[in-house]
């Protein structure tokens, strides 16, 4: 038998979770929720949240694909298995991967418009239009259907192209170049904007606790929703990963190394965004694809030296999305390996052909697209991929393979706290998505 590719050490892991957690909703959604939610009064909940879920679903989530060592539809098999309903758990176990896949079609499309500007802020023709109309106006053309063809394509190429070279030799180095330079030049633009006249007006409006927005239920809300798609529990990326392994690692301390740095890579952003905003006495208010392709360019135009703010910005948050794009894209090709017996660059061109076609075709309704698949697909990979471990498995099973590793044993706590918080969290984030038209 073949032996299955993995991760060469602790920190190649780690940093390819990091990367599969870094991604636009630190960036376009985060800063935003932050300053509409009371700033500290935000960032309250939001910690606590992010504790809650990394250590219950990603440590799961992490345990469950080691164990099984495979993708979530061998993982749902094998629990339902146990109880004669194997093939039962396999169908289901499709509904992560398909979604982690449809997820990665739509991710590329942002990524085609995330790499135009990140070439564009090189060659000059990102910060070109005059105000803020101009640069909307340009964002809408190249969002509009097969507007950024080109582009996209080659983004896509560039995630499969690592895919291609394997778990070792192409997510972990990757990751490894791409989230140390991530944090290196956003904290780099946190030191620029520190020093702009006006930037203590956002950190005052960062750090403020608004008692109304702590005890408001919609700062609750959205706090769980940012903390709960930003650490990637959804069934399928972080199981993955979890399943290139090795019994040696200690994966409860790799999850909160993971929540630490996903946190930290949000909260850099805020101090970068927020201040930025402050030194035009612009209100933050718009989140998404508005406020990275169209206020912060607007904004950086404006700003001295805003040329080079440009390059470090896109350049950072491109790096970001990329690191997310091949978690999203691991799943389905790790499954079209396992089920139709595939070679890696086979089923790496399989899920390519498919990806390219659709997401070209996807281009002027992305928006939906993934709202769809935010507010449905996601939460229910999460919460059946809990069911499974936490309630299927069995309690000396979970018990088992959180420990495995581990010099001390880990909180007897552990899965009670996963069986009636965690797992109901899930199934609360869909209802709450649903009735409000997504809350991530």
């Amino acid at each position: 038998m073949k032996k299955r590719d993995s991760f060469n050490n602790k920190w190649g892991f780690i940093l390819a979770c990091i990367g599969s957690a870094v991604g636009m909703g630190n960036i376009w959604m985060f800063p935003t929720r932050v300053s509409m939610y009371g700033g500290g009064s935000y960032l309250i909940p939001y910690i606590i949240f992010v504790a809650l879920i990394g250590f219950t679903g990603v440590i799961g989530e992490m345990s469950f694909g080691r164990a099984t060592r495979s993708g979530p539809v061998d993982a749902f098999g094998y629990a339902c298995g146990t109880k004669g309903k194997g093939k039962i758990g396999e169908l289901l176990g499709y509904i992560p991967v398909l979604g982690a896949l449809a997820m990665a079609i739509g991710y590329t499309v942002v990524m085609g418009w995330l790499l135009k500007y990140m070439v564009g802020a090189f060659t000059g023709s990102t910060l070109s239009p005059d105000d803020v109309e101009q640069f909307g106006a340009r964002f809408d053309s190249m969002a509009s259907s097969f507007g950024n063809n080109f582009w996209q394509i080659i983004a896509l190429f560039l995630g499969i192209g690592i895919l291609m070279f394997g778990v070792a030799r192409g997510i972990e180095k990757a990751n490894k170049i791409m989230m140390p330079i991530f944090f290196i030049l956003f904290a780099i633009l946190g030191i620029y904007i520190a020093f702009q006249p006006g930037a203590i007006d956002g950190y005052k409006y960062i750090f403020r606790i608004d008692p109304k927005a702590l005890v408001d239920p919609s700062t609750w809300i959205f706090a769980l929703g940012q903390a709960f798609f930003s650490l990637s529990v959804a069934g399928n990326g972080t199981l993955i990963y979890g399943s290139y392994l090795p019994d040696e690692e200690d994966i409860p301390a790799a999850a909160g190394r993971v929540a630490f740095f996903d946190t930290l890579a949000a909260i850099l952003a805020a101090l970068v965004i927020i201040p930025a905003m402050a030194t035009t006495g612009a209100q933050l208010d718009q989140g998404g694809p508005g406020l990275m392709f169209i206020y912060l360019p607007a904004l950086f135009k404006s700003m001295p030296g805003g040329y080079v703010i440009a390059i470090i910005f896109f350049v950072a948050v491109f790096f970001a999305g990329l690191s997310s794009l091949i978690n999203l894209y691991e799943a389905p090709i790790a499954t079209v390996q396992e089920k139709l017996h595939l070679g890696r660059k086979a089923a790496c061109s399989v899920i390519a052909v498919i990806s390219l076609i659709v997401s070209i075709c996807i281009q002027g309704i992305v928006s939906q697209w993934m709202d769809i698949l935010s507010i449905y697909i996601c939460p229910l990979g999460a919460g059946l991929a809990g069911i499974m471990f936490f309630w299927v498995c069995g309690k000396k099973y979970v018990e088992t393979q959180i420990n495995t590793g581990r010099t001390q044993p880990f909180t007897d706590k552990y899965l009670p706290v996963c069986k009636y918080i965690y797992c109901p969290i899930c199934i609360l984030v869909l209802i709450l998505g649903i009735a409000l038209g997504g809350i991530g």
